[in-house]
């Protein structure tokens, strides 16, 4: 039997075991999907377990997308680009770092139905998925995206790799079309400190978090007449892209699929 893991801290809320699951029964694979809490100290012993083919792939979430580069042989080029990884593969003996975030967010903004060309972005938090969702903006030509962190230099150090980046002081609000919460504030149901009522209304107000399905920002969002939308289908793409990197098939996406990850 094939093992499979997502590797992050935190990771209980996790959704990825039930999706891959799913999809290996539906596909008749004979393998197992788990998800692994893990320190950074534990990084170099995963990662070896993987080289070895003890493990036959893993999933990299938050804060290891850039920490494990170095336990890398080579990256995909989307993961160079952003200096993230969220997918590993062994492949001819080569350890490869794979980008599906990028993937994974372009399809769920394409499928929203809100054309994006041209708009203004406000970023909240600077870690993470940032890299991937800024390359996939820019690739779909939004004319100015704005960042703003709690920790500025984070954001300071995005604009050196991204240079049309504007990074703005936490708790400011620039205008802005789209507004991205990209920090894990939502995931224990806090709230973010900031104020959006002179931000106008009929905007999209869009959450990374999936789980909860609707975080406090989206609630606010919502409150003040804006389109809102959490990362469930970002999620899914990108563990699509995943598994095609992994087994060469194109799993289904359904309403079986949404169902089996439906929150509990």
């Amino acid at each position: 039997m094939k093992k499979y893991f997502v590797i992050g801290n935190p990771i209980d809320h996790s959704l990825s075991p039930k999706l891959h699951n799913h999809w290996f029964k539906v596909n008749k694979i004979d393998a197992i999907y788990k998800k692994k809490k893990i320190d950074e100290n534990d990084l170099k012993t995963i990662i070896s377990e993987l080289r070895e083919k003890k493990i036959n792939g893993i999933n990299v979430t938050v804060p290891f997308k850039k920490i494990v580069i170095p336990y890398l042989d080579k990256l995909s080029l989307e993961a160079e680009q952003t200096q993230s990884v969220n997918t590993i593969i062994l492949n001819n003996d080569n350890l490869v770092g794979h980008n599906t975030d990028i993937a994974g967010f372009t399809k769920a903004i394409k499928n929203l139905n809100f054309n994006i060309k041209g708009k203004k972005i406000l970023i909240l938090g600077a870690g993470g998925v940032v890299p991937s969702i800024i390359f996939a903006l820019n690739k779909m030509n939004v004319s100015k995206i704005i960042i703003s962190n709690r920790t500025k230099k984070k954001a300071e150090d995005l604009k050196l790799q991204f240079h049309n980046l504007e990074v703005l002081d936490w708790g400011t609000i620039s205008d802005f079309d789209v507004i991205i919460n990209a920090t894990s504030l939502g995931l224990n149901k806090e709230i973010i400190n900031l104020d959006f009522s002179k931000s106008g209304n009929n905007k999209l107000f869009y959450d990374v978090i999936y789980n909860p399905a609707e975080t406090n920002f989206l609630k606010e969002g919502k409150r003040l007449g804006n389109k809102t939308e959490n990362g469930k289908l970002m999620f899914i793409y990108q563990a699509f892209e995943a598994f095609k990197l992994w087994h060469g098939i194109e799993p289904q996406i359904n309403s079986e699929t949404l169902e089996t990850i439906n929150n509990d």
